[in-house]
């Protein structure tokens, strides 16, 4: 049994399956991931790359990382890399085949010389705006061009003296001569090529014609011999382009392009253009801001490789577009981390306690369970001593009915050590806010229960005051309140909806002294209170909060249902 035996079966794999069974492409299986260099990857991203070399390993073929740079008004280096490094932080490997669209800038205008030699494509002259009302309506066929019917030998000199930039940017295109009333858009005789002058960030200015995107990938796929030419849902459409771009030029491997439906998740946006306005408008801190639905964002707050291939596997492959809950992807994430994360104490919002009882010069360590999921993960020892921190939120002067945690004359256990009751609290004279517990401690509960056998209803995480380092953790939540920001039927800005709270930092934490070294990008679980990672450590660690314990959106959205 193969490995793509055991993988869920979808409508790509039946093809590559049928194809197979013929000896289509001499049995070959070949992708690529085809990347534009003019953003950082997201989770939609996340889905290609691990569709595109997942299949490429589960049928033991290959998978190209390719960039699509052909615009370099838009390209940076910087996407170039981060890109690269977030397909290896997935766990993929291109080996010795990475290739560059401008790779093949010599042969594609040799391509397009060869389709004005065969009276296929032609310069023309009309400008962008004049070219928008030439190409027609979906209901209304297109204009044909007035320079459609120029001489090949007028065409193969204007082609060539816009390569050699003897002409303004904007004033001539190279077109295809297809079809103006083509009930497909993108077959009106489609522009191949533009002027463009911009530094290109690997050819610099050897080229002031660029090749359009429609006309490159195509070829770019023939030239690289990929078999199956994988790629979202919009480009179906332009399916029929891609095939008579092969087809006039007579390629010697015509990839077949499949589409698939892309990834829309709630409460973000999947579009490379509303993220980078959000990063120029600084409406978020950067590319990796750990709000954003970008892999280096991901990364940065915590998620894990693991939780994001579980996730593009648990939602299919589809035909149709569909939006994804949010709650999925971070079900996919707590999964994994509850398996791998080593459990720590934290207190965010810190509250004293002191044990009256407990001798003022005494410190004991106390055995803690790393992962109750892993006993290979062992125990540490962490230390216990009169002046501890609890959360302020696990006090309450006069509880409500079901409120088990502590308040006065209450006892409960603290995690790992003893049983406590509440006696006495202190409250700021100008605040009235309580800051200080006195509480005495039972020498005879230490790990566990009581003698006597009465029992408690809460357990709560601490630190040790003298032993705890102080950390910033900052809590992040969903970039919008919206579920989908940019529904077509909304023409409110996308940006109306971002989430005012979904961010909110705070900088005197205490965590057990375990932490005090922690490597950046290691994640934790926080007992009773979520999934962290490490994003710095300068003077005192930051802490990025990945994921809570449970969903807080599904009550919320209930209740809003409700409304």
């Amino acid at each position: 049994m193969s490995m793509h035996d055991l993988k869920p079966s979808h409508f790509i794999r039946d093809i590559i399956d049928e194809d197979l069974r013929n000896n289509k492409h001499e049995g070959r299986v070949h992708t690529r991931f085809p990347p534009e260099p003019n953003g950082y990857l997201h989770i939609g991203h996340a889905k290609s790359i691990c569709l595109n070399f997942g299949l490429a390993q589960d049928y033991n073929g290959l998978c190209n990382l390719r960039f699509d740079d052909t615009n370099p008004s838009k390209e940076e280096i910087e996407y170039v890399e981060s890109i690269k490094e977030d397909v290896r932080w997935l766990g993929f490997d291109w080996g010795d085949r990475l290739y560059y669209a401008s790779d093949y800038f010599e042969q594609l205008y040799h391509y397009a010389v060869q389709l004005i030699k065969s009276n296929k494509a032609y310069v023309c002259d009309l400008s962008p705006d004049e070219l928008r009302q030439y190409r027609g309506t979906l209901t209304a066929p297109g204009t044909e061009s007035p320079y459609r019917n120029r001489s090949v030998a007028e065409n193969l000199d204007l082609f060539q003296r816009m390569r050699a930039g003897e002409f303004e940017d904007g004033t001539r295109t190279l077109r295809a001569k297809i079809d103006m009333a083509s009930p497909n858009l993108n077959m009106r005789d489609p522009v191949i090529y533009r002027i463009l002058r911009a530094e290109h960030h690997r050819t610099g200015s050897a080229w002031c014609i660029y090749p359009m995107y429609d006309f490159t990938h195509c070829l770019s796929d023939s030239l690289e011999s990929i078999t199956h030419s994988i790629c979202t849902l919009e480009f179906e459409d332009h399916r029929p382009l891609y095939d008579w771009f092969l087809d006039e030029l007579a390629v010697a491997c015509h990839p077949q392009q499949i589409e698939f439906a892309r990834l829309n998740v709630s409460y973000t946006v999947m579009s490379k253009r509303m993220l980078m306005e959000l990063v120029d408008q600084a409406q978020v801190d950067g590319w990796d801001d750990p709000r954003m639905p970008t892999i280096a964002g991901m990364r940065r707050r915590g998620y894990t490789p693991a939780s994001i291939h579980s996730f593009c596997e648990r939602i299919g492959v589809a035909k149709r577009d569909s939006m994804v809950d949010m709650a999925l992807l971070e079900h996919c994430v707590r999964e994994d981390l509850n398996k791998h994360a080593p459990r720590v104490m934290a207190v965010l919002r810190p509250l004293k306690v002191i044990i009256d009882n407990y001798p003022e010069d005494q410190t004991e360590d106390l055995d803690a369970v790393n992962n109750p999921e892993d006993a290979g993960m062992g125990t540490r020892r962490i230390p216990f001593s009169r002046v501890l921190y609890i959360e302020r939120d696990d006090f309450m002067e006069a509880p409500p009915k079901k409120f088990y945690r502590l308040a006065p004359g209450r006892e409960v256990r603290l995690r790992y050590a003893y049983f406590i009751t509440c006696t006495d609290f202190v409250k700021d004279a100008k605040t009235g806010e309580v800051v200080e517990l006195h509480c005495t401690y039972d020498p005879a509960t230490r790990g566990g229960d009581a003698p006597d056998g009465r029992k408690v209803k809460a357990t709560l995480h601490w630190v040790s005051a003298a032993h705890a380092v102080e950390a910033e953790v900052r809590l992040y939540d969903r970039l919008f309140v919206k579920e989908n920001p940019c529904d077509d039927k909304d023409t409110t800005d996308f940006k109306t909806f971002l989430n005012p709270n979904s961010l909110e930092t705070l900088p005197s934490c205490r965590v057990e002294p375990s932490l005090a070294k922690a490597a950046p990008g290691s994640r934790y679980q926080f007992e009773r209170l979520g999934y962290f990672c490490v994003d710095s450590m300068k003077d005192k660690p930051v802490f990025n909060r990945t994921v809570g314990l449970r969903d807080p959106w599904a009550k919320i959205k209930k209740v809003m249902s409700n409304e």
